[in-house]
C-alpha cells in the first residue's frame, strides 16, 4: 500500500490525508446523500412557500384598499364574536399596510405547541377574512407549516428530526471536504473529458455552491435537537443570546397594580376574562410603542399574561433592514419597564438572527428564495451525479478493491493519527449525530478492512 504514495514523508501524508478526505466524502454521498436529498427537495418547497402562501391565502390576507381603519378593539372585539367568546388574545398584528387584514391569534388547548387560531379581520369593514391555524413566532399559515415540518422531521415528530440533523451534520464536511478536493485537483480535472467529465462537473458545481451549502448546513444545525442545544448553551455561556425584553414587573410595581385594580373596578370597562385592563388598551399600547421608536411595519402586540407582567409590543419585520426592536409597557401606566434595540445587539446574535432569515427567505424577498431554490437544486443535482458517480466506478471495478478508511488511517504517522482521533471526538461531542453516524462509519469500516484482510491472508500460501 505504501508504494502508491511518495517516499517523502511531508508529501505523503498529504497525499494520504487528501485519500481520506476523498473516502470519507464518498462515505457521505452513498450514505447521508439520501437524507441531503430529501432535505434539499423540501427546501426548494419551503423556499417558494411565501409566495405560494400569498396567492393561496390571499383571500384571508387582503382586505379592502379604502376608508379609515377601525380601533384595535373594535377588531378584537369581532374576532371574539367569532370565537362565541371574549376570550383575550395571546398577540395582536395589526394590518401593516392598506388593503391587508389584522391578525388576532388566540391560544387553543386543542391545538400543539406553539400554534395559535388566527382570525383575519378586515380593519376598515370588520369582516371576518379567514380563520385557520398559525405556527411558530413568524405565525406561517398552514401550507408552509406542512412544508416546514416536512423538511425538519418528515412528520415525524422529534424522532423525524434526526434526518435532518444528520443531513445538516454532514452537509458542511461534505461542502467543504469536496471544495478542498476541487482546490488540490482542479488542474487535472480540466483536462477529464467522456465518462469523467462527470466527475469535473460535479466537483464544479460543488465549488461553486459551497458557500451556500455551508450557510443552509450552519443555520440549520441551530434548530436540531442536539448539536442546537449545544449551540444555544455556547451562544449562552459566551453572551451571544439574543437580547429580549422581561415582562416581570417588580413587587413594587405589581403592589402598586393590585392597588390600582381595587380602586379602578367602576372607571374601567373590562372584557370578561380579560384581566385588568380593557380591549381598548391595544390602542393605547401601540400608541405609546409608536411614540417609544416602534416604527416597522410589522408589529404584534402582547398583553400581560398575569398581574405581575407587562405588555409586550414587538417589531417583527425580518427583511432588509432588520426591524426587531421591542418595548414591555407597564399594565396600567403604560411606562416603558424594559426595551431591547437591534443596534445593540451583540454581533453574534445579530450574525445568528440574519442566518436564520436568510435561511428562511425571508431577508430578502424574493431575490432570497430565489437564490435558496437555486442552491437547494443545486445540491438535488450534486446527489444525483454522485451516485451516477457511484455506479459507473462499482461497474469499471470489475472486482478490483478499494481502500478503506481504516487502511488509509493505519498507513498515516501517529501524531497525525492521534490528531484526527481529536478532532473526531471534539466534532462528535459539538455535533452528536454527526459523532454517533461517524462511529457507525468507522465500525462498517473496519469490519470491512478485517474480512478483506482474512481474505487476503487465506490467498498466501502457507496460511
Amino acid at each position: 500500500m505504501t508504494s502508491r504514495y511518495p517516499a517523502t514523508p511531508t508529501r505523503r501524508t498529504g497525499r494520504l490525508l487528501l485519500a481520506l478526505l476523498a473516502r470519507l466524502h464518498g462515505y457521505i454521498g452513498l450514505f447521508v446523500a439520501p437524507f441531503i436529498l430529501v432535505t434539499a427537495l423540501s427546501g426548494i418547497a419551503y423556499a417558494l412557500s411565501p409566495s405560494l402562501e400569498a396567492w393561496l391565502y390571499r383571500d384571508a390576507l387582503n382586505s379592502v384598499q379604502s376608508g379609515t381603519p377601525r380601533p384595535l378593539a373594535e377588531q378584537v372585539e369581532a374576532a371574539q364574536r367569532r370565537l362565541g367568546e371574549a376570550t383575550l388574545p395571546a398577540a395582536v398584528r395589526p394590518a401593516p399596510r392598506p388593503g391587508s387584514t389584522t391578525r388576532i391569534m388566540f391560544a387553543d388547548p386543542g391545538l400543539g405547541p406553539s400554534e395559535h387560531r388566527a382570525v383575519f379581520i378586515d380593519p376598515i369593514s370588520l369582516e371576518i377574512k379567514g380563520d385557520m391555524t398559525v405556527y411558530g413566532t413568524s405565525g406561517v399559515l398552514p401550507l408552509r407549516t406542512i412544508i416546514d415540518q416536512f423538511h425538519r422531521g418528515l412528520l415525524l415528530g422529534d424522532a423525524g428530526r434526526l434526518y435532518s440533523e444528520l443531513a445538516a451534520s454532514w452537509l458542511w464536511v461534505a461542502a467543504l471536504g469536496g471544495l478542498t478536493l476541487w482546490l488540490q485537483r482542479r488542474r487535472a480535472l480540466r483536462t477529464q473529458v467522456g465518462r469523467h467529465a462527470l466527475r469535473r462537473r460535479h466537483a464544479t458545481l460543488g465549488a461553486l455552491a459551497a458557500l451556500g451549502l455551508v450557510l443552509f448546513s450552519a443555520t440549520g444545525l441551530t434548530w436540531s435537537k442536539w448539536a442546537g442545544g449545544n449551540i444555544a448553551e455556547l451562544r449562552h455561556a459566551w453572551g451571544w443570546g439574543t437580547p429580549s425584553v422581561s415582562t416581570q414587573l417588580p413587587e413594587q410595581s405589581v403592589s402598586n397594580a393590585q392597588a390600582h385594580d381595587e380602586h379602578s373596578e367602576h372607571g374601567h370597562a373590562h372584557a370578561p376574562g380579560a384581566g385588568p385592563w380593557s380591549l381598548a388598551d391595544f390602542d393605547r399600547a401601540l400608541g405609546v410603542a409608536r411614540a417609544a421608536g416602534i416604527d416597522a411595519r410589522l408589529v404584534q402586540i402582547e398583553p400581560p399574561a398575569g398581574a405581575d407582567r407587562a405588555w409586550r409590543v414587538a417589531e417583527i419585520d425580518r427583511s432588509w433592514p432588520t426591524q426587531v426592536d421591542q418595548v414591555a409597557l407597564h399594565p396600567h401606566t403604560l411606562a416603558i419597564t424594559d426595551r431591547a434595540d437591534f443596534t445593540t445587539f451583540p454581533l453574534a446574535a445579530k450574525l445568528t438572527r440574519w442566518g436564520i432569515d436568510l435561511h428562511m427567505g425571508t431577508l430578502f424577498g424574493l431575490p432570497n428564495q430565489l437564490a435558496l431554490a437555486a442552491v437547494a437544486i443545486c445540491l438535488v443535482v450534486l446527489v444525483c451525479w454522485g451516485y451516477a458517480m457511484w455506479w459507473r466506478r462499482v461497474r469499471a471495478a470489475q472486482g478490483r478493491r478499494q481502500e478503506t478508511l481504516s487502511e488509509i488511517v493505519m498507513a498515516l504517522p501517529w501524531p497525525t493519527r492521534c490528531c484526527l482521533l481529536g478532532i473526531a471526538m471534539a466534532l462528535g461531542l459539538a455535533l452528536p449525530v454527526l459523532g454517533a453516524s461517524l462511529l457507525l462509519f468507522a465500525v462498517i469500516d473496519l469490519l470491512r478492512w478485517q474480512v478483506t484482510r482474512r481474505r487476503k491472508a487465506a490467498r498466501v500460501p502457507g496460511h
